[in-house]
């Protein structure tokens, strides 16, 4: 009961915030909250999340695009659009740091660039994080096919990006200014904080549009980048009262078996397979979203 009004409220351990039973408002939020109904995620919908998670981290580790995975599960078991997206953001976020450590080789000579991207990128997680957050949740459901069509179309263009970059070395005749890397990559981050899936592929297009430089190495730089994105917006995330802790600790726990499953799968699994059937599966989402 509410002491004040003696109304029936529901309370939130997750998103530390009070609603009434009918979903108006009750307590005061603070800078980044957002007065939502309280998801209860049963026994079965955390195995759900899990599961889902594993595959997500699974498949990030070998083709990309885990994010068309397990956000739309997060919304089938009931958690609302826009907390779904920031727990995913925060839940999966962890997976970025192997890839890291299995490039860290590829980017010795790249601190200038560095210096550069990764602050734009931080900044541009943060910027995207924060226009996520202000987004009216209906609104955000609206988007939300949308987001994964181009999701998808970016993941399935993502075989024919390494191809023309790799046969093609020659699409700018000198040396792009760092400064021209600024824009497009700020954009990209934005991209990445509201929702990102779909990222890398952004990036490693960016990058290769406008630097002169080896795959390997531009896609080390990439997935650098996209970690500053992620941590940047994971950790507006954390004091945004929007985390689902039950079902991003569970998660996490998921991310990180699947990608460690996803690395001893190297090599027996083809990246091309699965990405087409995260592609279509995808899409059948997105259109369910627009059906519904």
């Amino acid at each position: 009961m509410n002491p004040d009004s003696g109304d029936p409220v529901s309370y939130c351990p997750d998103l530390r915030d009070r609603v009434s039973l009918d979903g108006s408002w009750l307590g005061r939020p603070g800078l980044l909250y957002t007065p939502i109904q309280c998801p209860v995620l049963t026994v079965v919908d955390l195995v759900l999340v899990g599961l889902a998670a594993v595959a997500a981290g699974a498949v990030n580790a070998l083709a990309g695009g885990g994010t068309l995975i397990s956000f739309p599960v997060l919304t089938f078991v009931g958690v609302p659009a826009v907390a779904a997206n920031v727990t995913n953001t925060v839940a999966l976020c962890p997976g970025f740091v192997g890839g890291i450590f299995a490039q860290r080789r590829d980017l010795a000579g790249q601190s200038r660039r560095l210096w550069l991207a990764l602050p734009i990128g931080a900044l541009g997680g943060i910027a995207g994080g924060l226009l996520l957050l202000h987004t009216n949740e209906r609104a955000f459901r609206t988007l939300i096919p949308y987001l994964i069509l181009l999701a998808s179309g970016l993941l399935a263009a993502q075989e024919r990006l390494r191809r023309w970059l790799v046969q093609h070395p020659e699409h700018h005749a000198r040396q792009a200014s760092l400064l021209r890397v600024t824009l497009p990559v700020g954009s990209a981050a934005i991209y990445g904080g509201y929702f990102g899936a779909g990222l890398g592929v952004i990036l490693l297009a960016v990058l290769g549009l406008t630097l002169d430089d080896t795959l390997t190495r531009l896609n080390a730089l990439k997935q650098t980048i996209a970690l500053a994105v992620n941590l940047a917006a994971a950790i507006l995330f954390l004091f945004s009262g929007q985390v689902v802790w039950s079902a991003g600790l569970v998660m996490a726990a998921g991310a990180l078996i699947g990608g460690s499953l996803g690395g001893r799968l190297a090599g027996r699994v083809r990246p091309a397979t699965l990405r087409t059937a995260v592609v279509v599966f995808g899409v059948v989402i997105a259109v369910i979203y627009l059906v519904r």
